[in-house]
């Protein structure tokens, strides 16, 4: 019988989320994080206080190089960071020196996703310099993509919007047909389960507890590849999630990923109204 204490809720798809990706990360990792990616820095977070605790943070909030791990917030996210810093860099030191030698784990969110693991995150639409719906931009994912071992994905809503045969705009590089090549997504994690690349094309290797294989297939728009032992999503246990709980999220931010409109405002005044009244 687990020693463990009780909690009151099951793990929430977030936190299933920031559980599989946690575990991507090693021990001595230099991981990077972007500038709205709270799911990705919470799971971070977790990996630092469970089997990871020796990582490097590349932060895009300044272009910092941490080591020490800090709780989550949103009125002083800058100074989190910055406040921890080992070194400041330049974009263009990021990009040119640091992110071709380090080769650090770093996890994209694409709008949208091929077969081979090619994804767009600068516009929808076919032409480009007058697109349907403008996304936040390339940064250094050209760069990185094409030499780098280490990218993961993660989509927190899986559908045929996003898992297209054709992206608009290629952003970050995937493999060519039928084989891997060094750079390209090695992984991929939503809402629905976790993927790998083998051969060069997506391939579902993990269903969540709440998903089915068919319905994996319905949301995405072109044939799923499927492992032969396809495997079901472990959960987190009760210390983890009390550490994501307590510790490392306890405003709940990473929840802002999966949000939209009225509701995304809302939570936000919350975590705002929270962090005035832990200080006052």
């Amino acid at each position: 019988m687990s020693s463990e204490p009780a909690i009151p809720e099951e793990p929430t798809v977030d936190e299933i989320l920031c559980f599989c990706i946690s575990r991507q990360v090693r021990d001595g990792d230099v991981v990077v994080q972007g500038l709205a990616t709270p799911l990705v820095a919470a799971a971070y977070l977790l990996a630092r206080a469970t089997h990871a605790p020796n990582l490097y943070f590349a932060s895009a909030i300044g272009q910092t190089l941490c080591r020490k791990g800090v709780p989550l917030g949103l009125a002083d996210v800058e100074r989190l960071w910055l406040d921890q810093a080992l070194h400041v860099f330049g974009f263009v030191q990021v990009v040119a020196d640091l992110l071709p030698r380090a080769r650090p784990v770093e996890f994209f969110r694409p709008a949208q996703i091929d077969p081979h693991g090619n994804f767009n995150t600068i516009a929808i639409g076919r032409d480009p310099r007058r697109p349907r719906l403008r996304l936040p931009g390339a940064a250094g994912i050209p760069d990185v993509t094409p030499i780098s071992p280490r990218v993961y994905l993660y989509v927190p809503r899986h559908s045929r919007v996003t898992f297209v045969e054709q992206v608009d705009v290629v952003t970050g590089v995937g493999h060519r047909a039928g084989r891997v090549t060094e750079g390209g997504p090695c992984y991929l994690v939503t809402d629905l389960g976790q993927f790998d690349f083998a051969a060069g094309r997506l391939r579902l290797t993990h269903l969540h507890p709440w998903a089915t294989l068919e319905r994996v297939q319905a949301r995405t728009g072109f044939p799923l590849e499927v492992a032969p032992d396809l495997q079901t999503t472990a959960l987190p246990s009760q210390t983890e999630l009390r550490l994501l709980r307590e510790r490392i999220d306890p405003y709940g931010l990473r929840r802002l990923e999966f949000l939209r409109g009225p509701e995304r405002r809302r939570h936000l005044r919350r975590v705002l109204e929270a962090e005035r009244a832990a200080k006052s």
